[in-house]
């Protein structure tokens, strides 16, 4: 007797068959052999209807189990092998009693992905203890939010800054308060550098299922410092279909870089746009009042008094991220009880002046604008007027490359520098330069030796 659920040969039919069938393949690559023969290729296609696609499991445990598991990544790739955006039904057939069985035989049965191993944050890092100011409010918000309602808002968040300004921190922040209120919650955190690494070992060991299976069987996925893998591209690849994948299902994602996304070259177009596709906050260098209150927060920590005064002159006098200037309290805190000495000013003025006087003055713009015009023989005017020849517009652009990386200056602060440059046009003379030395040694040479200059210590 023909089946109730079965559809007849019509063109849609006809469509729709060939579709799932590309689906399972690709499925196939994705996850164990027996989940896919228990749960995966029972489904049948029953019919492709305004936009609706429906299909059949063999009962009610699988029904649900594909619901909850699979349908998100099913329905992605529907679409995309239909040519347009569909809306997945899954329908249960009534079973013989005969057929029937307990859930938990059925599970036991199955093997099921491999656990991931349990991510314990360090206990430093917390939402407790760290510093909320003007330069790091949006991507603070963004992280409480992301850690009160996983995958429900801004996903993915991506958080960039420059190195030591609390990016790692947030992550382990995001996992230890999401953990608190759900211990069961499966999460992996790791550098890009780590996944790389991990993902080549899989590949030579032919383990990639299991290196998938780590990664795409989580609630949530924190990858730290993604700008590593710009120029790597097979593990390009993976991110894509590892990230595809998770957010098909609502699973958090959070992602941390030196940069924003359109600032990470040689990152696959597709990567870029599904970075930016959430929450995009950064973390900029802290003002005078955080950096103060840092100080004090630290020295909290370290169990000593402090006086404002004090913290004011450190946050003042030691320059550079949040890193250096914990350090510098540290450094004077450790001096001071070897000594055997209260901590004052006059106490600390000698410490900061030999261990940190030399990168209080960073190299300005100009001292930047004047290496470079020595150095091209191009005059700082031609640099920072309308000229388009090419001599003066390469000299330029080396000139904005080493501002942006020396001052870490915004784009629009830089262009104002340059003749009130728009600072798109500034963004694309650091791509150039930045794109170029990558196949230039003479050039990558040319600026390493200007940095040296510049940069001395």
């Amino acid at each position: 007797m023909k089946d109730q659920l079965s559809f007849d040969d019509s063109d849609s039919s006809i469509r729709l068959e060939a579709a799932w069938q590309r689906v399972l393949v690709r499925i196939q690559s994705e996850v164990q052999e027996p989940i896919m023969a228990r749960f995966i290729r029972p489904l049948a296609p029953v019919s492709f209807v305004d936009t609706t696609v429906r299909l059949c499991a063999p009962g009610r445990f699988i029904q649900e189990w594909v619901r909850e598991r699979f349908s998100g990544i099913i329905q992605s790739y529907l679409s995309d092998e239909l040519g347009e955006s569909v809306q997945l039904e899954v329908l249960a057939k009534p079973r013989e009693k005969m057929d029937s069985a307990p859930t938990k035989a059925v599970a036991a049965a199955v093997s099921l992905p491999e656990a991931t191993p349990r991510f314990s944050p360090n206990e430093r890092y917390q939402f407790g203890n760290f510093v909320v100011g003007q330069s790091n409010r949006l991507a603070v918000a963004g992280a409480k939010a992301v850690a009160k309602e996983p995958g429900q808002k801004f996903n993915p968040l991506f958080i960039y800054g420059s190195s030591g300004l609390g990016k790692t921190h947030l992550l382990h922040s995001i996992a230890r308060e999401i953990l608190s209120s759900s211990p069961s919650t499966s999460i992996v955190y790791m550098t890009a550098q780590q996944f790389a690494e991990e993902f080549i070992n899989a590949l030579q060991a032919n383990k990639v299922e299991n290196f998938r299976r780590q990664h795409r069987h989580v609630e949530v996925w924190l990858v730290d410092d993604i700008q590593f893998l710009a120029g790597k591209d097979k593990t390009q690849e993976e991110i894509f279909h590892t990230f595809n994948y998770l957010h098909s299902l609502g699973k958090q994602i959070v992602l941390t870089s030196d940069r924003p996304p359109k600032d990470i070259y040689q990152m696959d177009e597709r990567l870029r746009s599904r970075f930016e596709a959430g929450l995009v906050a950064d973390i900029q260098l802290p003002d005078t009042e955080t950096r103060c209150a840092i100080i004090m927060k630290k020295a909290e920590a370290l169990e000593v008094a402090l006086t404002l005064e004090l913290a004011m002159f450190l946050a003042e006098s030691v320059p550079g991220n949040v890193r250096m200037l914990e350090g510098a309290i540290t450094k004077i805190v450790t001096m001071a009880s070897l000594e055997g000495t209260e901590l004052t000013r006059e106490f600390a003025e000698p410490i900061i002046d030999q261990y940190y006087q030399h990168t209080v003055s960073k190299p300005g713009f100009n001292q930047i604008v004047d290496l470079v015009s020595n150095t091209f023989n191009i005059t700082i005017d031609e640099m920072r007027g309308p000229s388009r020849k090419a001599p003066v517009v390469h000299a330029r652009h080396i000139a904005i490359f080493l501002t942006r990386r020396i001052t870490g200056d915004s784009w629009k602060h830089i262009g104002s520098q340059f003749g009130d440059r728009d600072h798109t046009s500034i963004m694309h003379g650091y791509q150039k330069i930045d794109e170029q030395m990558h196949h230039d040694k003479e050039l990558l040479g040319q600026v390493r030796g200007l940095m040296r200059t510049l940069n001395p210590h």
